[in-house]
C-alpha cells in the first residue's frame, strides 16, 4: 500500500499519493443525509450544494480555522477521499498530515484520531510551514535563516525556518476565509445588499487585490436585497475589493512584521538575503508580495504553485517515515537517525 500525504486545509483537501503525485483536490465541504446520517458527496459536489439544499440534506465544511469543528464529519470525509486514492484495501496506508503551526494537543489529538478512525494505519504529523518551505523548494536543512508565509483558507501560518527546524513560529486566524467574510460585510454595509459565501470566493479570485490593479477591474454581482427582500444585480470593481481587503491584509502585515522583530538578528539577516517566500492560496491575491515588500522592506516572492507547496512538501516527507515517530514530525532527527 502506498503512503499518502494530506493537506486537511479549512477550504480544500490535497491527498499525495507516494510516487504519483498530488492526485486528488477537492473542498473540504460534505454533504449529509441529516435524518440518516448517510454521507451523500464529497468535494466539488457537496460544494454546489452550500446554500441550496432542501431540509432534510445538509452541506457543512467540517474543519474552521485549521482545525476539526465537526469530527465525525471529518472522519467521514478522510474516509471516502482515502476511498478515493486506494483502489485496493488488503494494507492501510501509512497518512501524514499537515497541521496548523499553532495546533494544540487536544486538536492534534482530534486529527490523529479521525485519521485512524478513517483507515489509515498510522497517523504522522507535520507543521504546515515546514511542508509548505519543502514545497516551494527550500532546502531546510542548512544553518540558514528562511521566512514562510502561508496564507490558507483559514489560517495564516508564519514562521522562520532553520536546519529543519521551526524556529519562530505563529499561526492566525486571517487567511482567505476571512478575505470572503469581509467581501460579504462589505458589499452588505455599501449596497444594503446580502451576497452568499461563494459568489464573495469568486469575486476575491476575479478581481481581488491588496493593492490596486494598474486598470480597475469590474465583475457583475447578483445578491439579495435588505431593503426589498428581491433579487439585485449591480457592478462591483476591484478598487472596493483593495478597500474591502485592507483590514485583513494589514493584520496579516503586522504578524509578519511581529514575528522578525521576534526573530534572532543572524536569521533576520538570511531573511533579508534569501527574501520572504509566501505560499497557500491567498498568496494568489493581486499585489500581496508588493504589499509585504513594502511593508517590511525584504524582498517577497511567491511560490511557483503556491496551492500545492503544501502537499507537495507532504509528499517529500513520505520518504522519511521510516525515521518518524507517529504523531508529530520533526524532520531534523531524519539526519542523526540514518547517522545514528
Amino acid at each position: 500500500m502506498r503512503d499518502i500525504g494530506l493537506d486537511l486545509g479549512t477550504a480544500s483537501v490535497l491527498v499525495f499519493v507516494k510516487n504519483k503525485g498530488v492526485l486528488l483536490t477537492e473542498p473540504s465541504v460534505v454533504a449529509v443525509d441529516k435524518s440518516t446520517g448517510k454521507l451523500l458527496k464529497v468535494g466539488a459536489q457537496a460544494q454546489s450544494m452550500l446554500g441550496r439544499t432542501p431540509g432534510n440534506i445538509i452541506a457543512i465544511r467540517p474543519l474552521r480555522e485549521g482545525v476539526i469543528s465537526d469530527y465525525e464529519m471529518t472522519e467521514l470525509m478522510i474516509r471516502e477521499l482515502l476511498r478515493k486514492v486506494t483502489k485496493w484495501r488488503l494494507f492501510k496506508p501509512r497518512v501524514v498530515i499537515c497541521v496548523p503551526s499553532g495546533i494544540t494537543e487536544v486538536e492534534e489529538r482530534a486529527v490523529i484520531d479521525a485519521g485512524l478512525n478513517a483507515g489509515a494505519r498510522k497517523i504522522f504529523l507535520v507543521q504546515e510551514p515546514l511542508a509548505a518551505a519543502l514545497g516551494a523548494g527550500i532546502d531546510i536543512s542548512k544553518p540558514c535563516g528562511h521566512m514562510v508565509v502561508d496564507i490558507g483558507g483559514g489560517t495564516t501560518d508564519i514562521a522562520v525556518i532553520s536546519l529543519s527546524n521551526i524556529v519562530e513560529s505563529v499561526s492566525i486566524k486571517i487567511a482567505g476565509d476571512q478575505f470572503d467574510e469581509a467581501t460579504v460585510k462589505y458589499i452588505r454595509r455599501k449596497y444594503n445588499v446580502l451576497v452568499g459565501e461563494r459568489t464573495a470566493e469568486e469575486l476575491k479570485m476575479t478581481i481581488g487585490c491588496v493593492t490596486p490593479f494598474t486598470e480597475v477591474k469590474m465583475a457583475a454581482v447578483r445578491g439579495r436585497c435588505l431593503m426589498t427582500g428581491l433579487p439585485k444585480e449591480f457592478t462591483v470593481t476591484s478598487a472596493e475589493m483593495t478597500e474591502a481587503f485592507e483590514e485583513a491584509a494589514a493584520r496579516i502585515v503586522e504578524a509578519i512584521v511581529a514575528m522578525l522583530e521576534h526573530t534572532p538578528p543572524e536569521l533576520v539577516a538570511d531573511i533579508a538575503a534569501n527574501g520572504i517566500m509566501m505560499t497557500g492560496g491567498g498568496s494568489l491575491l493581486h499585489g500581496f508580495d508588493t504589499l509585504i515588500e513594502k511593508k517590511t522592506g525584504i524582498g517577497t516572492l511567491v511560490a511557483d504553485e503556491p496551492v500545492n507547496c503544501v502537499a507537495l512538501g507532504t509528499g517529500k516527507s513520505l520518504d522519511y517515515l521510516s525515521y518518524m515517530q507517529d504523531g508529530t514530525v520533526n524532520i531534523a532527527r531524519r539526519k542523526q537517525m540514518q547517522t545514528g
